[in-house]
């Protein structure tokens, strides 16, 4: 039984969602009926009544053969209604759009979840833009600027033990050299993802403290090529601004759902 409080899981429900996650971090992989229910543990009958289901509903979507399963456009109507109804979402996206006019660079939001951040929001730079937004996406916290400086939020001890995976051949693995680089975070106030978790990228990452810990983070992303000692004296100047202005301004108290 998950930890649900006391409260027995529903096999039913914790099978639709392992489901989802699992074809929602396939991407633009599509993926047959046997790798499903090899993948989840469960009949082949059984999948498929469940995809059937979930694709009367727009959760799940086939191709014309019926042999293709991916994830549906329902779980983006329902992941923009998180943001939407998010107030913090809300209330830092105009100082990340500041950021970006001042810098000219990527600037994103994101928020811990479990050993991973889930980028929230997303402003990208007019020199430097990717094929695909990163909003709805995750990127494991101990290799990118958002993560460390969350992780540094929280003690030492509550880190998992290595090895980690690594993205790039800059990315810590071990549990000892990620904590010392969490040291240098907490001595400076920012975190730096020196192509941790991209090549080519390096990331500035500021955690906004309206929580505490801290949930959420926004950061600045740069090429490597355009990243001169003077430019990056200037990120850290600015985006030190914003996280202040951000961390004035976020709804707090009183009139507020404080989610867990």
């Amino acid at each position: 039984m998950s930890d649900t409080g006391g409260v027995r899981e529903v096999k039913s429900a914790a099978r639709t969602v392992e489901l989802l996650e699992l074809l929602a971090a396939r991407g633009d992989r599509p993926a047959r009926l046997q790798e499903l229910a090899d993948a989840l543990g469960v009949p082949r009958s059984s999948m498929y009544a469940l995809l059937q289901t979930l694709i009367a509903r727009g959760w799940v979507r086939t191709d014309v053969t019926g042999s293709l399963y991916g994830i549906g456009i329902h779980a983006l109507l329902t992941g923009t209604g998180y943001l939407d109804s998010d107030p913090r979402v809300r209330a830092v996206r105009p100082y990340l759009d500041e950021a970006s006019e001042a810098l000219g660079e990527t600037i994103h939001m994101g928020r811990l979840d479990g050993r991973d951040v889930a980028y929230l929001a997303t402003r990208e730079s007019h020199e430097y833009l990717r094929t695909i937004s990163r909003v709805g996406r995750r990127l494991p916290a101990h290799v990118g600027a958002l993560g460390k400086a969350l992780l540094a939020e929280r003690p030492d001890e509550e880190l998992p033990e290595g090895p980690y995976e690594a993205l790039t051949p800059n990315s810590h693995t071990s549990r000892e050299s990620l904590a010392a680089d969490l040291a240098r975070v907490r001595t400076r106030g920012h975190s730096v993802d020196r192509e941790e978790g991209v090549s080519g990228i390096v990331g500035f990452g500021f955690a906004l403290r309206y929580d505490s810990p801290a949930l959420d983070a926004i950061s600045c992303s740069v090429p490597v090529a355009r990243l001169t000692p003077e430019h990056e004296e200037r990120i850290i100047t600015v985006m030190r601004e914003i996280r202040a202005k951000a961390e004035a301004t976020v709804p707090t108290g009183a009139g507020s759902v404080h989610w867990r």
